[in-house]
């Protein structure tokens, strides 16, 4: 007698009614001569399926709970999705904090080079076994900011119109070792790694396609990998410093799976049991389950094992090194001349005679803008005199030849620092025809002191120009390196990149000249001292207060973008 469904019209969540309509389409893929001899996969999948119906039907899931994602009966299939890694907001709030998943931590020494590899951690596991889950888990116990979840879902390789087609009719064998692109996966991993920008694709799993966009990540603390085939490739193991293994009983990965790709991907039942039965499970057969021998750590029954989830954060936590970068920027290299990299405005009456008044504290609003923009468009005009120049010939209305000069460069590129460097851009604008413009929020974590990368907007293919990076004071020069560090990381050329501030402190200019030696530092004046709150002595005062006229907080820093939040 066959099983009854429940009574609900709406039943497409419910776990019951999923297990057996699976049954039903498994009996109906047999092969004839298969049907009633072997009833071992039916009455495995129909296992404990009254306490299922009852749990369903009569409202009763708290045991269920452990074992299952909750699901909502109404709700509808949605049409497109892309990958979980899309998906991925740039910061995971929990119950307790807020965990970054994108930006970029200050790993840098004194020298603008990476001070310790971010730490990997592989997780592997069947389809549906729960991967993201106990991933996400561990983000949360782990007491580190910084954090990129990047998912093997992204890396599937293009499919030719073939296969395309296949796709389409679940004749395409997506649990497949071949379907993935192991060499982007590895390159991505390793650039991850050493704390520098990748670009991830995005996938399509409705229409089973790379999308045209691509997102940017950037490296963290700790890097978490998931993906059915994680432990598949020996040049990709070599990067994961922790591999876990998730565990998960195959009813409950197949439910889950049902309950995934009917509500979130548009699949009907029928296709999920096929695409199942044919590649699914001989996958994790063949594929998946033999490397879970590789794994350091195997976890059982996924995110419902919390000892096993504590048990790796203590270990990563012994593993990881806290960094702190404002102590080594503050010591370096104190007592020497200034950098042969470093250029000073000369300082006229005029130029002189303006720092007078925007210094002076009884200085009006009005006024500090009015004379903080003309000594900016100085300042700017300076710096455009060490742009590279050729000569060059040209016909004056008389006719006659003129030796001139003209700009070799392929394109100039401003970067501002926010908030105070956005002051900048008019003066910018104002002498640079058509510049393009990025922009960099860069603001000091309370609790550690480090200097963090919240957002960046930098135009497309800025690697070939000549990019001025503005900032209007620097104190101990953290947000500066930075930011330079983030133009290095976008394959900027370090001679290429023209640090421009109003005002500078000897600590910044040391900090910056002593970790990035081709990058040049262009300023109006250099003050001697940074007191105990890494304010400018004598300075000028918090920049973007004075010049928008809000209040400054009682502790704050001249370097205006590393305000903590």
């Amino acid at each position: 007698m066959s099983p009854r469904l429940c009574r609900s019209q709406e039943h497409q969540g419910c776990l019951y009614c999923l297990l057996v309509l699976g049954r039903q389409q498994l009996e109906k893929d047999r092969p004839p001569q298969g049907r009633g001899m072997n009833p071992a996969p039916a009455s495995l999948l129909l296992a404990g399926v009254p306490k299922l119906r009852a749990a369903c039907c009569e409202r009763r899931s708290e045991s269920l709970d452990r074992l299952y994602p909750p699901v909502a009966p109404t709700r509808p299939p949605r049409k497109r999705t892309t990958s979980q890694c899309k998906s991925e907001p740039p910061l995971l709030r929990t119950s307790k904090r807020t965990i970054y998943t994108a930006g970029r931590p200050p790993w840098y020494n004194e020298h603008g080079a990476q001070s310790k590899e971010a730490f990997v951690i592989g997780l592997g596991g069947g389809s549906a076994s729960g991967k993201t889950t106990v991933a996400r888990m561990i983000i949360e116990a782990l007491d580190v900011p910084w954090v990129v979840l990047l998912s093997m879902d992204s890396f599937y390789k293009v499919l030719t119109k073939q296969q395309q087609e296949q796709a389409a009719h679940n004749d395409f064998n997506f649990d497949h070792p071949d379907a993935f692109d192991f060499d982007l996966i590895i390159a991505t991993l390793k650039k991850l790694k050493q704390g520098k920008s990748v670009k991830i694709p995005i996938y399509d799993f409705t229409t089973h396609s790379r999308k045209k966009e691509w997102k940017t990540l950037y490296g963290a603390n700790v890097i978490i990998f998931e993906g059915i085939m994680a432990f598949a490739d020996k040049e990709l193991l070599k990067l994961l410093d922790l591999k876990i293994f998730v565990d998960t009983d195959s009813d409950i990965r197949l439910v889950r799976r049902l309950r995934r790709d009917i509500s979130e991907r548009g699949r009907d039942i029928e296709g999920v049991i096929k695409q199942y039965n044919k590649f699914v499970k001989p996958a994790f057969d063949q594929y998946i389950q033999p490397t879970l021998r590789l794994a350091d750590i195997v976890v059982p029954r996924g995110s419902g094992n919390t000892v096993a989830i504590d048990l790796i954060v203590q270990h990563v936590h012994s593993q990881l090194e806290e960094v702190r970068a404002a102590a080594a920027l503050a010591s370096a290299h104190q007592c020497h001349p200034l950098p042969r990299t470093l250029s000073v405005l000369k300082s006229t009456p005029q130029v002189r005679g303006m720092h007078t008044i925007i210094r002076n504290k009884e200085t009006s609003r009005d006024e500090f803008i009015f004379y903080s923009k003309r000594l900016m468009r100085l300042l700017i005009e300076h710096a455009l005199s060490f742009l590279p120049f050729q000569s060059c010939t040209v016909q004056t209305p008389q006719g006659q030849d003129y030796e001139g000069r003209t700009f070799s460069g392929k394109q100039i590129t401003g970067v501002s620092i926010l908030r105070a460097g956005e002051t900048m851009e008019p003066a910018l604008r104002a002498v640079c025809k058509d510049v393009r413009i990025g922009t960099i929020l860069i603001q000091t974590n309370c609790y550690t002191g480090e200097p963090e990368l919240h957002y960046l907007r930098l135009p497309k293919d800025i690697s070939e120009d000549h990019v001025i990076l503005m900032d209007c004071t620097v104190s101990t020069g953290a947000a500066a390196m930075m930011a330079v560090r983030v133009l290095l990381d976008h394959d900027v050329p370090e001679d290429k990149i023209f640090l421009l501030s109003l005002l500078m402190a000897e600590m910044g200019v040391h900090s910056v000249a002593y970790a990035f030696p081709q990058v040049k530092i262009i300023t109006t004046a250099v003050d001697k001292k940074v007191n105990d709150l890494f304010r400018i002595i004598p300075g000028i005062g918090n920049f973007g207060d004075r010049y928008f006229g809000t209040d400054a907080p009682p502790d704050w820093s001249d370097d205006e973008d590393t305000l903590s939040t």
